[in-house]
């Protein structure tokens, strides 16, 4: 238990909650009370966490020494010595070859998406979160990622591509804020932390999540009165005033709360910004079952 208790909390399960994307597709093909593709998707999001796991301990392992001198970071299991890189390791191959292995057992096209994850990820660990923009582009992709792999496991065949926009859209922006977190937590240090920060400051990533907020709020609203696959009364727009909810009480969060971290701590942490979007979930599901 020594060893598997830090060894879990390095594979970051709460962020794990960001996988929940893999499942877009079941919702909105309108196959959610579908039972054999339901468990096929819920099959695909713990191998997705069991993946995103093993890249959460590639990236501890390579960002060690930083994460040492971060103030938050420093009291993660490798950082802090609860774990051993040794033990870190063998989990990161274990997951990273095993998952994949079981993902083609589920499907072929999804151990696709999956590996393509898994690559990109690895690849950031190591040399994508060093180049400016591309970091924050790399983020959004692995979001992007996530919801074609739940496409291709339940076979959609009525995903709007609008969604693809809309989530790349909103992962920029998710990315976006996460950066400027980062630079306000770490102030003058930040440069020493990670190079990369040399290249932003908050002026340009204010910039970007203006320009980033006011595209996703037209996309989504393009979405829900474009899409073929939705009700032809357009009910789908009632649900633009809680996108914009969401948005809105995020960007405060950031903003005047100083948060913007960790994505899941936001959502989770405030019951507003929750409320919102579990009221947005039920209103997709009753928009596109009933009407």
């Amino acid at each position: 238990m020594s060893v598997l208790v830090p060894l879990i909390k390095s594979m970051r399960p709460k962020q794990w909650a960001k996988n929940v994307f893999v499942l877009a597709a079941l919702v909105f093909d309108k196959k959610l009370f579908v039972p054999s593709i339901l468990w096929r998707a819920l099959a695909a999001l713990v191998l997705f966490c069991a993946i995103s796991g093993a890249v959460y301990l590639i990236n501890d392992l390579v960002d060690v020494e930083k994460d040492r001198q971060h103030p938050v970071k420093c009291k993660r299991p490798l950082a802090s010595g609860q774990l051993s890189r040794s033990v870190a390791a063998t989990g990161a191959l274990i997951l990273g070859v095993g998952s994949p292995f079981l993902a083609y057992q589920l499907d072929p096209a999804f151990a696709g998406v999956a590996l393509i994850y898994f690559v990109l990820m690895v690849g950031y660990s190591f040399w994508l979160k060093n180049i400016v923009i591309i970091d924050v582009l790399a983020l959004a992709a692995g979001f992007v990622l996530r919801v074609a792999a739940g496409v291709v496991v339940v076979e959609a065949e009525r995903f709007s591509p609008w969604l693809y926009l809309c989530m790349s859209l909103l992962a920029l922006f998710i990315a976006i804020t996460k950066r400027r977190h980062e630079l306000v937590l770490l102030n003058e240090n930040a440069n020493s932390h990670r190079s990369i920060f040399e290249e932003y400051n908050l002026s340009l990533l204010d910039e970007m999540i203006r320009l980033v907020t006011a595209c996703t709020a037209m996309a989504y609203s393009l979405y829900t009165f474009s899409a073929s696959n939705l009700p032809a009364n357009h009910s789908m727009m009632l649900t633009i005033p809680l996108v914009l909810y969401a948005l809105f009480r995020y960007m405060y969060l950031v903003h005047i709360k100083g948060e913007g971290g960790a994505p899941e701590d936001l959502v989770f942490g405030d019951k507003p910004l929750l409320a919102c979007v579990m009221l947005w979930g039920l209103a997709v599901v009753l928009v596109l079952y009933l009407f």
